[in-house]
């Protein structure tokens, strides 16, 4: 009879977590024009200086830097073999900031630190809240965040009761130096938006028409990509004998779709400052088309006279057009069966004076 080997890495399990354990993440990953090029060919995000070096030149840049959230996804992937790989969801983001840009040839890499354990009440899983850096070759901060996620227990007839539940910034405070270059002219016939800081104003909202509908083939190849393997996403054979009957969306996939879909009404919302927070409030399943409006929570001026900043609220919706719904959230303060996503976040839009 054949001995059955240790050295097979099955993920952690909610009690295989402590309260400030460090965890440095396996596989640093160099960017390529690939990366780049797939996340247009899944998202079909638009926003010119992540689409041309010509337009990033006349921005400040050498070249082109990634788009913020596909660094997102390439650095965030690092974690998932340590934190999620027995998720049952990954519930919700904070305090996510982007300290340095990122681009071609980076080498990004990160490592966690748990800030928080909560066991939930029917003992057979609990949360896991960590804290999470992705540095470059340079040791540069690119990603700082924090996120929680639900993970399957290995004993379910042990209660701990462990509630260990850290506090979240509302929003992320604003830097002095910001860093991304100085802006001296933005070509709107470039850019696909007339639009500045001085044209929102705080309560408006923008019901963007369009509709992204998410094939598996997409959630597949994108989650290989970002080397994303928790199984709720990968195991089809599994998840057919879950609850949900078959492979759940990464919830990342989501913001990515909703930040695309935001360019119509945002086309000058080129960087991303930060996600102040964020929750997946329903499950998202290949075949589902997405829609989504954002609102204007907050406009933020800077010490430097070329951006300003705006807060903003995107709402992403399955199979229903945004425009149908008033608010996500029903009068006993429970999400809408159609809302899947809820995102609070602050981009950097140059001001009028910088428009030709």
């Amino acid at each position: 009879m054949s001995k059955i080997s240790t050295k097979i890495n099955m993920g952690n399990f909610f009690e295989d977590f402590f309260m400030g354990q460090e965890i440095v993440h396996p596989l640093p990953r160099t960017i390529s024009e690939g990366d780049v090029s797939l996340y247009i060919a899944f998202t079909g995000s638009r926003f010119a200086l992540h689409s041309s070096n010509i337009v990033a030149k006349e921005l400040g840049y050498e070249k082109r830097p990634i788009d913020d959230i596909l660094m997102f996804h390439l650095t965030f992937g690092k974690s998932v073999q340590d934190i999620s790989l027995n998720a049952i969801a990954n519930l919700g983001y904070a305090e996510i900031s982007f300290p340095t840009p990122a681009f071609v040839g980076d080498t990004v890499s990160m490592s966690s630190k748990v800030i928080g354990l909560k066991e939930n009440s029917n003992g057979k899983s609990g949360v896991v809240y960590v804290h999470s850096i992705g540095r470059n070759q340079k040791g540069e901060e690119v990603l700082n965040f924090k996120r929680w996620v639900m993970v399957h227990k290995k004993d379910k007839a042990t209660i701990t009761g462990i509630k260990e539940v850290p506090n979240f910034k509302e929003s992320t405070p604003i830097v002095e130096d910001i860093n991304i270059p100085t802006i001296l002219k933005v070509d709107t016939k470039k850019s696909g938006g007339d639009y500045f800081f001085e044209d929102y104003e705080v309560g408006e909202r923008l019901n963007h028409p369009e509709g992204i509908t998410i094939d598996n083939s997409d959630h597949t190849l994108a989650t290989k990509l970002y080397q994303n393997n928790a199984k709720v996403h990968f195991n089809d054979h599994m998840m057919k004998n879950s609850p949900m009957g078959q492979r759940l969306m990464y919830g990342g996939i989501i913001i990515s779709i909703a930040r695309a879909i935001s360019f119509n009404g945002l086309q000058n919302a080129q960087w991303v400052y930060a996600i102040n927070s964020g929750a997946h409030c329903n499950p998202t399943y290949a075949g589902d088309t997405i829609y989504a409006y954002t609102q204007i929570l907050e406009k933020i001026e800077h010490k430097r006279e070329d951006i300003g900043l705006l807060r903003l609220r995107t709402v992403a919706v399955k199979n229903q057009n945004s425009s149908e719904i008033e608010q996500p959230k029903d009068e006993e303060g429970k999400y809408l069966k159609n809302v899947v996503l809820d995102l609070d976040y602050t981009v950097i839009v140059p001001k009028k004076k910088t428009s030709k």
